[in-house]
């Protein structure tokens, strides 16, 4: 007998309907129903009189519904007795992300880390790839961009934000754009690694203008866009986080700053948000720090 299995039974006698329980549960009405049919089976009692409109405990049923109430409790409490013994974030925390966005901040929220929990280490691939956090043993994945439907867990860390950019000395020689028709006769950079950046979309109030860029230069990594923008070779579309030390440093310029462009949602993805362990959770506290800092 499943302690999952008896927290469903609680849950459907709690909530007075196998539809409510699976929807508390985030699982399905049929399997619901198909748990405490098991436990019956496995008991060989019936533990629930049901009706077309109605749920009631029978007599045995309220005595194992007591009881598993006071189960589910004391694995309560040995669960929070192991996590206090364990609040210090310790042991090595194996974390995903991309290559750019691991570049660009992850690299560095994980030196923050480690200088603000001496017991922990960490194991950071950055590639690619998709990576199946469970089936290859990772704690957290990193991702930039809108989220695939899964079974894994989520939280929103904060919004990768873009702007248009371009080198002074590219600025001497061409009238920066004012409005987005004026970028057909500029040179543009583009990345090519997003088939969601592949049009620049504009927001100005109520306003949508939509571009579809014929770049001079296309190339599939933003830090060689970045690159190109800072030799003067056109107007590059990056994330301001990457734009932001160029323009304190004068070596980039915003431009069309009355034009909005869609930011992008980064994400800590996990396999279970109920019971994460202080290294995870630290990690996640301290990358929503970054972002609002």
């Amino acid at each position: 007998m499943e302690l999952s299995h008896l927290e469903t039974f609680v849950k459907v006698v709690q909530t007075g309907s196998f539809t409510r329980a699976a929807e508390q549960l985030r699982s399905q009405k049929a399997q619901v129903s198909r748990v405490v049919s098991q436990l019956e089976a496995e008991l060989g009692v019936r533990l629930l009189a049901r009706t077309t409109r109605s749920l009631s405990l029978t007599e045995v049923g309220r005595e194992f519904f007591e009881r598993a109430v006071g189960i589910l409790g004391a694995a309560d409490e040995a669960r929070r007795a192991v996590q206090h013994a364990q609040g210090e974030p310790r042991g090595t925390l194996r974390l995903t992300c991309g290559v750019e966005f691991g570049l660009l901040a992850v690299n560095g929220w994980v030196r923050d880390y480690l200088r603000r929990y001496p017991a922990v280490a960490v194991d950071l691939e950055m590639t690619g790839r998709v990576v199946d956090i469970v089936h290859e043993g990772f704690d957290l994945a990193v991702r930039v961009g809108p989220l695939a439907d899964s079974t894994l867990a989520a939280r929103k860390l904060g919004e990768l934000h873009y702007g248009l950019y371009a080198a002074p000395t590219y600025l001497q020689r061409h009238e920066p754009p004012c409005h987005p028709q004026d970028l057909a006769q500029r040179a543009l950079i583009r990345f090519s690694g997003s088939r969601l950046r592949s049009v620049w979309v504009f927001h100005r109030g109520a306003e949508t203008q939509r571009i579809d860029p014929t770049p001079r230069l296309n190339v599939n990594n933003s830090l060689a866009v970045r690159d190109a923008a800072l030799d003067g070779l056109g107007i590059a579309q990056l994330p301001q986080l990457l734009a932001e030390t160029e323009v304190e440093a004068g070596r980039l310029v915003p431009v069309m700053t009355d034009w909005a462009l869609p930011s992008a949602p980064v994400h800590a993805v996990f396999a279970s948000a109920r019971y994460l362990t202080p290294k995870v959770r630290s990690f996640i506290d301290l990358a929503i720090d970054a972002f609002a800092r």
